[in-house]
């Protein structure tokens, strides 16, 4: 075949219209048929969110797991005698468990040791106020009075452990208010920088630990609550709950209500660190106010004997050798 045969076979107007024919059918057919063959991004990048949530959720869970966060049944001969008496009906206090949540004690085995104590307790120090009054003799008194000193000690025994659990949720709660604001502060820095909430949880947690353990800890629980719970508020809630503190339920409030209303974070956090600032200055001042009255008796105590012999002491000399 010449080049003059191949140039008229191809201008040929059929062989074009053939041609421009069989391009526009597989330009149509190709055109319905994409989107058949075509992923959908938005549902692909939904499920990796989705799946790198699980993984976050299982990571958090195996550090509670490590850590010893999750609830323990606990174990051993004061679990036995609590489970074998009954003590949790028997002696149940609905706020305990609360208290313990605040004091840092958490699980199963911190509960039966509670109701363990406080059981043994009463027993333990009315024998030993009874071995004190009655055997060894020590206090001279009516058997009436003798009697109501074991009765007290008893009761002491009985509400001794509810005291120790008040004053060590005292404690924690105000190492983690002393750290707070200034936790507030990283945290806000964390937020504006373009860091998610459980990241900023997660830094501050690292970070704060230095001032304040308790606040770490609750901080690092918080994150891996708000991996694990369905309802992010909760653990927000639990949180209020675990401090018991006015400045931190007020923070908490305005988290949650961040996640429900999509009200800017970084506005809610600069408001509450500036109010969690002024409340720890009120509270510094309101000790400094308190001082005066304190130091009230140890200035009569101490001070006031030493003055008058230094005031009284050189005329009573006088006095003295004046008599002489």
């Amino acid at each position: 075949m010449e080049l003059t045969d191949i140039a008229e076979f191809v201008t040929d107007p059929g062989m074009l219209a053939a041609v421009f024919a069989a391009v526009a059918c597989f330009a149509t057919i190709l055109t319905i048929a994409l989107p058949a063959f075509q992923s959908d991004k938005l549902e692909t990048r939904l499920q990796a969110v989705t799946n790198r949530r699980e993984q976050l959720r299982r990571q958090n869970r195996a550090q509670l797991e490590q850590k010893g966060l999750k609830q323990n049944q606990g174990s051993g001969f004061m679990k036995d005698t609590v489970d074998k008496l009954d003590l949790q009906k028997l002696l149940e206090d609905p706020n305990v468990k609360d208290k313990m949540v605040q004091a840092g004690l958490r699980g199963g085995g911190p509960l039966a040791t509670f109701y363990f104590f406080r059981f043994a307790l009463p027993f333990a120090f009315a024998g030993a106020a009874f071995f004190y009054v009655f055997v060894l003799g020590m206090i001279q008194a009516a058997p009436q009075m003798r009697i109501a000193i074991v009765v007290f000690a008893a009761a002491a025994g009985f509400y001794a452990p509810n005291l120790y659990l008040s004053n060590l949720a005292k404690k924690r709660q105000a190492s983690i208010m002393r750290a707070f604001p200034d936790a507030l502060d990283m945290m806000l820095i964390c937020v504006e920088a373009g860091m998610s909430i459980e990241m900023a949880f997660d830094r501050v947690g690292s970070e704060i630990g230095a001032a304040s353990t308790e606040l770490a800890e609750e901080l690092k629980l918080t994150n891996a609550e708000l991996s694990y719970l369905a309802d992010r508020r909760e653990a927000y809630d639990n949180l209020a709950k675990r401090t018991n503190h006015p400045g931190v339920k007020a923070v908490c409030m305005a988290l949650a209500q961040a996640e429900r209303y999509g009200t800017p974070l970084g506005a809610s956090l600069r408001v509450m660190a500036k109010e969690n600032r002024e409340l720890r200055i009120a509270e510094a001042e309101k000790k400094a106010a308190a001082l005066p009255a304190k130091l009230t008796v140890p200035m009569i105590v101490f001070f006031l004997p030493v003055l008058f012999l230094v005031i009284l002491g050189p005329a009573y000399i006088k006095f003295t050798e004046m008599e002489q």
